[in-house]
């Protein structure tokens, strides 16, 4: 299928691993010219059609700047993903989360993603049209316990930017849509400091028990097994598509069967 995104220009935020460096792999494989920000940018150097541009998308003029860079590089933007985002379990529960923590996690999950938004709807309405795509989380309304409060506070606010910005924006040719993984193999769950070694350490167990004590509290995974990083990007990238010309201020959930009900 032809997603017609070639030569399409597109900005990726937390574009150096996991789902975001996915993203940036399968916009190139369309034929997009991907604008790709991160930290460190090691992984993004010899991708075909991308620039990878090495900044902290966590100040608050990151995520501006990074636009600013597609934008004197190619002279547009048709497409944004905000994908840069982070966890922290917090064990000790709500009582246990601090205002710091919870603005920590505000400011990394919901502040990038409205600066970045805000920074690339400019000239998307100048142009007439403009596709972004938020990677949310399942946690935004499926909250088990209070590991990740702020976290899902946070992801649950990026989910209802999506849906504002949709109905003032659509009219207007820019659609704004949201994909909400459930657990990914990716460092946020398996990596160091990741879900399953911080529980393992919490509770004595090594991470791959841990791991599977997580999943067992929530419901477990009707598919079994965890959703891949290329299997969110090719959610992420058909809905930045003109495939998906007619979808707005949608919410995808890519989750292996983990949310039981509708």
């Amino acid at each position: 299928m032809d997603l017609k995104l070639t030569n399409k220009i597109a900005v990726v935020t937390g574009a150096s691993k996991g789902i975001g460096l996915a993203v940036v792999r399968e916009l190139s494989a369309e034929g997009a010219h991907v604008v790709a920000g991160a930290r460190t940018v090691d992984s993004l150097r010899g991708l075909p059609r991308v620039s990878p541009v090495g900044l902290d998308l966590g100040q608050k003029d990151g995520p501006a700047q990074l636009v600013q860079r597609a934008l004197e590089e190619h002279g547009r933007v048709d497409v944004l993903v905000n994908n840069l985002g982070a966890v922290k379990l917090r064990l000790q529960g709500f009582l246990g989360t601090s205002d710091e923590e919870f603005e920590w996690a505000m400011q990394f999950n919901f502040f990038s993603t409205l600066r970045a938004t805000r920074a690339a709807i400019v000239p998307m309405l100048k142009q007439g049209a403009g596709a972004i795509v938020n990677v949310a989380s399942v946690n935004a309304f499926f909250q088990p316990d209070a590991g990740t409060i702020d976290y899902g506070a946070a992801k649950a606010a990026v989910v209802n930017l999506t849906k504002t910005l949709s109905q003032e924006f659509a009219s207007r040719g820019i659609r704004v849509n949201a994909v909400s993984p459930g657990p990914v193999s990716t460092d946020l769950w398996l990596g160091k400091e990741g879900v399953a070694e911080t529980v393992a350490k919490a509770t004595g167990t090594d991470p791959e028990t841990a791991r599977k004590n997580v999943l067992a509290s929530i419901g477990g995974l009707a598919t079994g097994r965890f959703t891949t990083p290329e299997e969110v990007a090719a959610l992420v990238v058909f809905l930045a598509s003109e495939r998906a010309a007619n979808i707005a201020g949608s919410n995808y959930v890519i989750d292996g069967g983990l949310i039981k009900t509708t």
